[in-house]
């Protein structure tokens, strides 16, 4: 005879239920609560006016968050189903059901102070023993933006749709003109059709005001660059007395052109070159993450498919970090931030850099991997230097370690919890959700750390 447990779901609980007693002690939800509620959170606590009816804890909305973001859920509908499906977030919400407009009304109103967090809880990870500076790895991931690629419009495209939606309006006013004389197709209203193509007009006009000011910024930079060029030239014909061999640069053309684009959902978003092939709406990730513990402790969000100018600006973030959490001694990088600036800029920051001066080979021959260092230079410049470091035994060990220190963060962030796309729109917000998602891995990692 068949021998089953009961099956019995309508006897009451003998005693009520508590919400402790529903997760394991080692989980991460514990975790993430416990250190949600070790933060400072004054910053989000005064911005209520304490009015009305009651609102829900800043604690509780950000523990909803971050645990989600931790657990591969983003979507404010989808956590505000959790609270009632998933065992984990019931306990983060202390068994409460926040709608998902309060979880997205909160994260877009508190991204500036959730930004904030992120030094507070690399703090926390320091007294804990997690994080210790020393040798840190930049690296940038391209995110997809909440925009299609479908939406970019470009200058020369722009303005063929203006010369349509004009001809048109033209059309459209003759036959109003002539709306007493000639009967007009059924289900044409005039009003409606002309204020459809004003709207389109308006909105093309500021596409393309927009994309003369971004090609009025590039000219800008460009013609620096240009006359840089040209004193560099000029100086090595003083120096040398001879005409310097090639091609003299050829100057900037001045505004837009025909081929720059703006995306009609995103204008802050920008086509950028991605994995496997081919070219989307994205915005590029960075994170500086340390060695010895997989922590991130800087990130960014910037517009520029190339990594070069992104090694100055994440110096100065590395620089205003606490005195407390130690100084990096060491920054790896690939080859996509190599310049001769960048290596002086990590140098005159008191950091060691070793920043691939191009691409290298998956598969080096046998000789190369134990060839002898060549010797020391005498008096090298930083470039120099540099190099002659990363040709030495120490110094490939050390850079080998870059592969194995950002790479695992940015795969289990986009391929094992799924953030490859973020849910908000334009730089600043994006930033914040990114500086959410840094977060939600540091926690996460530091919970793995400390259950070894």
């Amino acid at each position: 005879m068949s021998n089953f447990r009961e099956v019995d779901r309508e006897t009451g609980f003998l005693l009520p239920p508590s919400v402790n007693e529903w997760l394991p002690g080692q989980h991460l939800a514990r975790f993430v609560v416990e250190v949600v509620e070790s933060l400072d959170l004054r910053a989000m606590t005064g911005d209520y006016r304490g009015s009305g009816s009651a609102s829900y804890h800043p604690a509780v909305l950000l523990g909803i968050l971050v645990y989600g973001y931790a657990s591969g859920v983003f979507s404010s509908r989808k956590l505000e189903r959790a609270t009632y499906d998933s065992v984990a977030l019931r306990f983060v919400a202390a068994n409460q059901h926040p709608d998902h407009d309060t979880i997205a009304t909160f994260r877009r109103r508190f991204l500036k102070q959730i930004e904030d967090l992120f030094v507070q809880v690399l703090l926390l990870a320091r007294e804990m023993g997690m994080l210790k500076m020393g040798t840190v790895a930049l690296d940038g991931t391209k995110i997809h933006a909440n925009a299609s690629r479908h939406s970019a419009l470009s200058y020369e495209h722009a303005g063929k749709i203006e010369a349509q939606l004009k001809a048109e309006v033209g059309e459209l006013l003759a036959k109003a003109e002539a709306a007493d004389r000639a009967d007009l197709p059924d289900g044409l209203s005039i009003p409606d059709e002309l204020a459809r193509r004003e709207d389109r007009l308006a909105k093309l006009a500021a596409a393309q005001a927009k994309i003369e000011a971004r090609a009025k910024e590039r000219f800008a930079h460009e013609q620096a660059e240009y006359q840089a060029k040209l004193a560099a030239r000029q100086a090595r014909a003083e120096k040398t007395g001879k005409k310097p061999r090639g091609k003299p640069p050829e100057p900037p053309a001045a505004g837009p052109r025909a081929t720059d684009q703006i995306n009609l959902t995103d204008d802050e978003s920008r086509i950028m070159p991605v994995a496997g092939g081919g070219f989307d709406q994205c915005y590029n990730a960075q994170a500086a993450v340390a060695a010895d513990s997989l922590l991130v402790i800087a990130s960014d969000v910037v517009q520029a498919a190339n990594d070069k100018q992104q090694i100055e600006p994440m110096l100065d973030k590395l620089h205003v970090l606490p005195a407390a959490l130690g100084k990096p001694t060491t920054l790896l990088a690939d080859h996509g931030y190599f310049s001769a600036a960048n290596v002086t800029a990590c140098r005159s920051a008191q950091i060691e850099p070793l920043i691939a001066a191009g691409r290298q080979p998956h598969y080096p021959s046998l000789s190369d991997r134990f060839a002898e260092p060549p010797p020391a230079p005498e008096n090298p410049t930083p470039v120099a230097a540099m190099l002659h470091r990363l040709a030495t035994s120490e110094g490939k060990k050390l850079y080998a370690l870059r592969k194995q220190i950002p790479e695992p963060v940015f795969g289990i962030i986009k391929s094992a919890l799924g953030f490859r796309q973020f849910l908000l729109r334009g730089l600043d917000k994006v930033r914040g959700e990114w500086s959410l998602v840094i977060i939600a891995w540091n926690m996460k990692r530091m919970f793995a750390l400390n259950t070894r």
